[in-house]
């Protein structure tokens, strides 16, 4: 256990660290506001054609040092980035006590042989992955419209899209990197289920492994202006033994933007090209 959270700590000491606020201050005149000029986080949820807008750009709220601390070592929390993971970014499983992880028992067997780290060889990259995207400690905004609403991630400049314009999902999908995603509206939840997934990424910062089975779905609710849940199940039945449900709270980022970030340390192929 003590590799495992040598490994973590390693990880994201060399991994980039993302600074809110790089931009120009700027006041979005379509945030409402206190009478002093502070965005008023807990003003009413937008709508767009009479559904919640999701718009904005948002990032996982912050776990407490104590909820996270079985994951560092002591004084661990430097290299973290401007702000704290929730302990979903290191263990989507952190609700399960260690070794009672729904897991096939091949799985498990598998796991344990492995050396630390996502069994996968180093790099200094992270590979692009969900759920794990869209818990890293870095902001990402959505941009709903009525047929398709686009995620931009800041963390590796990464985008996603989810289509809501009534078709299904792909049969037989190629295997990728963040799957293919449609959404629909019930109620005021945006219920987006994405299949498609290749097997080489993992769920989380500890590595635990995703199949070609895998089914994710998120439920997106904006509970106020400044404040949306995400539920997220996983369901892979060739990896683990049950779906897996966790909720994640995110909060708004009011009058910043993203700014591009991008990873080519260890690039090895450059060398390798036709001159």
């Amino acid at each position: 256990m003590r590799n495992r959270i040598a490994w973590l700590l390693t990880a994201l000491v060399v991994a980039p660290l993302y600074v809110n606020a790089q931009w120009a201050v700027y006041h979005d005149p379509m945030i409402p506001r206190t009478r002093e000029g502070k965005p008023n986080l807990s003003a009413s949820v937008p709508r767009l054609n009479g559904k919640p807008d999701l718009s904005g750009i948002w990032q996982a709220e912050s776990a407490p040092v104590a909820e996270i601390q079985q994951f560092l070592l002591p004084g661990g929390i430097n290299g973290l980035g401007e702000d704290l993971p929730t302990k979903y970014f290191f263990n989507f499983f952190a609700d399960y006590a260690f070794g009672q992880e729904p897991m096939q028992p091949e799985v498990r067997a598998q796991l344990a042989k492995r050396p630390p780290g996502p069994g996968r060889p180093p790099t200094l990259c992270p590979l692009p992955t969900l759920p794990l995207q869209g818990l890293v400690p870095a902001p990402f905004k959505l941009v709903q419209t009525p047929r398709v609403t686009m995620v931009l991630y800041e963390a590796e400049t990464i985008f996603r899209q989810i289509f809501s314009d009534g078709r299904t999902l792909p049969a037989d999908p190629q295997p990728s990197w963040l799957g293919y995603s449609v959404g629909k509206w019930t109620g005021d939840a945006f219920v987006v289920d994405t299949v498609g997934f290749n097997d080489k990424a993992p769920l989380d910062l500890m590595g635990h492994p995703r199949s070609e089975a895998l089914r994710l779905t998120e439920t997106f609710r904006r509970r106020d202006f400044g404040h949306m849940d995400v539920q997220i199940t996983i369901d892979d039945p060739k990896t683990y033994t049950k779906p897996v449900t966790i909720l994640v709270k995110h909060r708004l980022l009011p009058d910043t933007e993203l700014i591009e970030a991008f990873c080519n340390e260890d690039e090895k192929d450059l060398a390798h090209l036709p001159k």
